[in-house]
């Protein structure tokens, strides 16, 4: 992408909503600080990259975002179907609404994502009933074609997911989380305790689906390869902190904190 078009949509920013407006989000265990004073938009689909080692703040940034901890301080407004709100200060109930609607969570580990005991079209089929769904014709085919997608093939719909593979069960996860159609997914470390060939089957099934359905997504990953394929905006965090962020190609290829070129030239000599 050249200049002039990078300049075309930062100007068609500036006068567009974001889905996401965060900002100052901070929070602290004791005397630690998981996260400090995080700022940033991320806007329809835009797919914003978090990288950073263990203890740089990137899981509890995270986990503030998707309402699965709460912040001391800061504001999350997402763009909801009734205007902006800050799902800080929500009520739990409507914030697990839009957490069965709008949003979708990818764990690295897939049994956290995963309902163990009940069969993959069973698992589909859940999200679908959380949102009003009740032709149990109509789940079990909209089941069916969401396996499909991930590439889960339809006679093993009444497998349990102890069945599957780690791959298998990662990619029946995405398909529960996306057969709702949310408009933002979080994904913690999706490819991470995967064999390599198993991780690039998955990063590319993914980027086939976070463009075919024009997806807003917030990745926090090691892997800058990860990122590197998947994110269209990076932000680099240690101690907690945000130290650098840009477009995805530029903060890699030319990073200008210290900290981040530690991290991409340890990547170039592995």
């Amino acid at each position: 992408m050249g200049a002039a078009e990078l300049s075309i949509l930062a100007k068609q920013k500036q006068t567009e909503q974001p889905l996401l407006a965060v900002r100052g989000l901070t929070k602290r265990y004791g005397r630690r600080i998981g996260c400090a004073e995080v700022s940033f938009d991320l806007f329809a689909g835009e797919v914003l990259g978090i990288v950073g080692e263990s203890g740089s703040g990137k899981s509890t940034l995270l986990s503030c975002l998707a309402g699965h901890l709460a912040p001391d301080a800061g504001t999350v407004v997402f763009d909801t179907a009734d205007g902006p709100r800050d799902t800080v200060r929500m009520a739990e109930a409507e914030r697990r609404r839009l957490a069965r609607t709008d949003w979708a969570f990818v764990h690295q580990n897939p049994r956290d994502g995963l309902r163990m005991g009940v069969s993959a079209g069973g698992n589909v089929g859940e999200r679908l009933m959380a949102v009003g769904a009740r032709h149990y014709g109509q789940i079990r085919a909209q089941a069916v074609d969401w396996l499909g997608r991930v590439e889960i093939a339809a006679d093993r719909m009444d497998d349990r997911p102890s069945a599957f593979s780690g791959g298998m069960q990662q990619r029946l996860q995405i398909a529960r989380n996306l057969v709702t159609g949310p408009r933002l997914v979080f994904m913690d470390e999706p490819t991470g305790g995967l064999d390599v060939s198993v991780q690039a089957r998955l990063l590319d099934l993914m980027r086939g689906l976070v463009r075919e359905m024009g997806l807003s997504a917030i990745i926090v990953t090691h892997d800058l390869a990860v990122v590197r394929l998947l994110a269209d905006r990076l932000m680099v965090m240690q101690g907690g902190q945000v130290v650098e962020q840009g477009l995805t190609d530029q903060v890699l290829d030319d990073p200008q904190h210290a900290y981040t070129q530690l991290l991409v030239s340890s990547v170039l000599q592995v």
